[in-house]
């Protein structure tokens, strides 16, 4: 099975458009407000507006307010929720939408205990450690603390790289792989090269 990869941090209509052309299967909405690439409602309409069918459109949040939540859910179409916070498993489940719980992994970090914790989530976003940020971070993690056996499919984040990306995969084959700062030319801008050669070493993965 391949590997889904998503493009996280799209601002503009236009780098939507080249991450579809990439070939990407889902795009990410920023909606948090102390991200470079956060977006307002009106942006991501138009961005959402603009995509072609059978692109997932995922929003993050972290630790937003249920009524921050389900103003933005009232305007605009989400598949997927990611939560980068402290969420508790209720707190992502209240929305009834499909969602990803985001876990910052260190050393220490039992992920096997998420997994039974959130153990309703469709996938953990498993992102590197930085004390006090949310995520974003552009760090690498040690994937050996993956463990072989993880119940819940892993969607792999933390700076990845088209230099990165092919490696990665074959190390830790997850479901499907998160990138934002890996692909842009500044924060909130991607890169349309950056993004094709990206899903290049993701096709070269398998080979």
């Amino acid at each position: 099975m391949r590997t889904r990869v998503k493009i996280c941090g799209i601002t503009r209509v236009e780098d939507a458009l080249a991450a579809v052309v990439s070939g990407t299967d889902a795009i990410g909405l920023v909606f948090y407000a102390s991200s470079p690439r956060n977006v307002d409602l009106e942006q991501a309409g138009e961005i959402i507006a603009a995509l072609p069918p059978f692109v997932s459109v995922v929003g993050l949040f972290v630790d937003a307010e249920p009524a921050e939540i389900e103003h933005v859910l009232s305007r605009i179409r989400l598949n997927m929720l990611q939560f980068h916070g402290d969420e508790a498993p209720a707190d992502c489940r209240r929305y009834g939408l499909p969602y990803m719980k985001a876990i910052r992994v260190r050393s220490g970090t039992n992920l096997l205990q998420y997994a039974t914790q959130y153990n309703d989530a469709r996938a953990l976003l498993l992102d590197a450690y930085a004390e006090g940020i949310a995520g974003g971070t552009g760090q690498v993690f040690d994937w050996h603390l993956i463990p072989a056996d993880m119940p819940l499919p892993i969607v792999l984040a933390g700076g990845l790289t088209p230099e990165n990306i092919a490696a990665a995969i074959r190390q830790v084959r997850p479901y499907a792989v998160d990138v934002s700062g890996g692909v842009e030319k500044t924060k909130g801008i991607k890169d349309a090269v950056k993004m094709t050669a990206f899903m290049r070493g993701v096709h070269n993965a398998a080979l």
